[in-house]
């Protein structure tokens, strides 16, 4: 009788196991993960308020599958503090929806931008720190660092509004809870950008760019690429 109650004691904790092993596993996959190849719309307002600040308001549409799927578009907006010449800071707010996924439907996100630029000739390097508070429809709230170093550099090309070449390397980081599938790492995702911003006028440009977008699942490391047209204007007082 004694066997008998070891091995269902035994049993019901191997269950007990896997069934809590189970429920790790089927976290979702974070929602904003680009799938084969994609497509990027990025449009941005800037309007001067002062000297020192302007009203920022992006739109963007994202297309997987080949640019054949919307699976996530956002509108976000912040007022911008440049604080020094050197120094930027935006409190922005998101929102963010997820047309075609059937466990997340909408997401609010707080996010605070801290930016470090500075100009040595047409070269510029520049260091944009993201924090941000995420907040699922159907997921626990989380958090989340991104950091992302970069330079822009202006091409030696025509005499006015010479073209810019733009590279970054942005690292995601969710230093506690997690509540979308990884691979066990708070290194969750890389994304390598690089780009050129043609100038059209003195308040509008282009900026076609190319993307590859790696992210930490379970299973390993998945690496997508992604190409995408940033538009921006700019309107002054």
């Amino acid at each position: 009788m004694t066997k008998r109650r070891i091995v269902c004691v035994l049993t019901a904790c191997c269950f007990l196991a896997v069934s809590a092993r189970a429920q790790q596993q089927r976290k979702p996959e974070d929602p904003e993960d680009e799938k084969q190849i994609g497509f990027w719309l990025d449009q941005g307002i800037s309007t001067g308020l002062s000297s020192n600040k302007s009203l920022d308001i992006e739109f963007h549409e994202r297309f997987d599958e080949g640019a054949s799927n919307l699976f996530e578009y956002f509108v976000q907006g912040g007022v911008a503090f440049r604080l020094r010449p050197w120094f930027t800071l935006i409190p922005i707010y998101r929102y963010q929806r997820f047309p075609s996924n059937p466990n997340i439907a909408y997401e609010n996100r707080l996010q605070l931008n801290l930016t470090l630029s500075t100009s040595r000739g047409p070269l510029r390097p520049i260091l944009r720190t993201l924090i941000e508070g995420r907040f699922p429809d159907t997921r626990s709230s989380s958090a989340r660092l991104r950091f992302r170093p970069g330079v822009e550099y202006t091409l030696p090309i025509g005499s006015t509004r010479r073209p810019v070449l733009v590279l970054s390397n942005e690292f995601f980081i969710v230093p506690w809870y997690n509540p979308f599938a990884n691979g066990g790492s708070s290194f969750t995702q890389n994304r390598f950008q690089a780009g050129v911003r043609l100038p059209m006028t003195d308040s509008f440009s282009i900026r076609p760019y190319y993307m590859l977008q790696s992210v930490n699942l379970p299973t390993g490391w998945d690496t997508n690429e992604m190409f995408g047209i940033s538009l921006v204007v700019k309107l002054h007082r």
